[in-house]
Parts: C-alpha cells; sequence; structure tokens
C-alpha cells in the first residue's frame, strides 16, 4: 500500500494522522504486521525517527503492538482519543440522542436492579443538585453524579463502562441545556419523578420518564433545523 507522503506540518503528528486513518480505513486489518520501519520511512517520505516516534504514539493509545523481535502489528482499528474528541465535535443533537439511549435503558434496568446503596447515591446527589440553586456550575456537576449514579444503578458494566466512556459528552449536553435559555432544562422535580419510579421498581415508568427528561431539548433542536 503507497501512504500519502507528508509535506508539510508537524512531521510526527501528520505520520500519526497517516498511520491512524490507514488503519482505520482497513489498509490493514487487525492482527496485521506493519511494513518494517525503513519502508513506511519512504512510504511517507520522513525520516525513521520520525515513524518510530508516531508508531510509538500508536502503541501508546493502543492501536498497534509492538513484538520484540518480530516487528509491529495492528492491534485496533480505532483511537480511543481520538473517538472522544470526535464525539465532543458532534451536534449537541446527536449527542441528546446517544445519551437518550443509554440512559433510558439505563433507567429501566436501574429500576429492576437498584440496591439501597445505589438508592442514596442517587437521592444525595439530587439533595445536592437541589441545593445548588442558582450556581449552575454546582447544578451542571450535581447533575452529572445523579445520571451517572444512575447508570451505575443498573448493574450492567458495559453500559457503565459506555457511559463513562461518553461521560465528557454528557457533561456538554447538560451544560449546553443550562446554558441556552432556547432548549428546554429538565426541572429538579422531573429528576424526582425518575428517582420516585426508579425507587418503586416501576420499570416502564422509570424509562419513559428518562426519555421525558431530554426529549424536548431533542425536539427544540429539531425545529432549529432548516
Amino acid at each position: 500500500m503507497k501512504l500519502a507522503r507528508i509535506t508539510r506540518g508537524s512531521l510526527v503528528e501528520t505520520a500519526i494522522e497517516s498511520l491512524r486513518h490507514a488503519i482505520e480505513d482497513g489498509h490493514w486489518a487487525i492482527g496485521a504486521r506493519l511494513p518494517v520501519e525503513a519502508d513506511l520511512s519512504e512510504s511517507l517520505g520522513v525520516s525513521r525517527n520520525t515513524v518510530r516516534e508516531a508508531v510509538r504514539v500508536l502503541v501508546h493509545v493502543g492501536m498497534l503492538e509492538t513484538r520484540q523481535g518480530d516487528g509491529t502489528y495492528v492491534r485496533a482499528t480505532k483511537d480511543a482519543g481520538e473517538t472522544l474528541r470526535r464525539i465532543g465535535r458532534s451536534e449537541l443533537r446527536d449527542k441528546l440522542e446517544v445519551r437518550i439511549m443509554l440512559e433510558t435503558e439505563a433507567a429501566k434496568l436501574a429500576a429492576k436492579r437498584r440496591d439501597s446503596k445505589d438508592m442514596e447515591r442517587m437521592t444525595l446527589a439530587l439533595d445536592n443538585r437541589a441545593k445548588a440553586g442558582d450556581m449552575i456550575e454546582d447544578r451542571i456537576r450535581h447533575d452529572q453524579a445523579f445520571h451517572t449514579a444512575l447508570v451505575a444503578a443498573s448493574h450492567n458494566p458495559a453500559l457503565t463502562e459506555l457511559y463513562d466512556y461518553f461521560a465528557h459528552a454528557v457533561a456538554l449536553t447538560i451544560e449546553q441545556t443550562e446554558l441556552d435559555s432556547e432548549l428546554p432544562e429538565p426541572s429538579q422535580e422531573d429528576h424526582e419523578l425518575l428517582l420516585a419510579a426508579i425507587r418503586r421498581q416501576d420499570e416502564t415508568k422509570a424509562e419513559a420518564l428518562a426519555r421525558a427528561l431530554l426529549q424536548p431539548s431533542l425536539d427544540a433542536l429539531g425545529s432549529r433545523l432548516p
């Protein structure tokens, strides 16, 4: 495969991007061995030192794996850090749609599986959210703590890990709905009703209320589309 030659900018950063895109585009499959350093250097038009540093970075983020005396192999087709940055650059509407999907399923599972410690954490977070009043930063922080505790109450490790991975984007949606006067911000009462449904283990109601928290903001964003 012929890689795009690097002509300008930070050589190491550009080499990283070139190799990352080649891996993401499937030029090398998972488990495939990369060409030797000299061949990569020639293809990219940079020094072997630059190639070596770019490979080190991609090994660090988990896309590549170096096997002593054997070569460098593709370990994953996605860079977790770059994926987070791309999520961060996505539109608010897109983030809200994903957040609704995650939190509605989490609410249903939490209603089924929550225990007393889960209830204590969610209740404390909501109490603190109410006490924050007009202090927006504090309210955002406690709001996020509530939703994080809710997802943890699902007792689904995969869902919890996925939500944690998406946590920065969740924080951005909370902040934007708080600060944008044209977007409906879920009230304290809305959150309390959701918590009450989880407390009485009403899975259907919890799922519906979790969706109802964010659907008005999503609808408002949809109305802005040309």
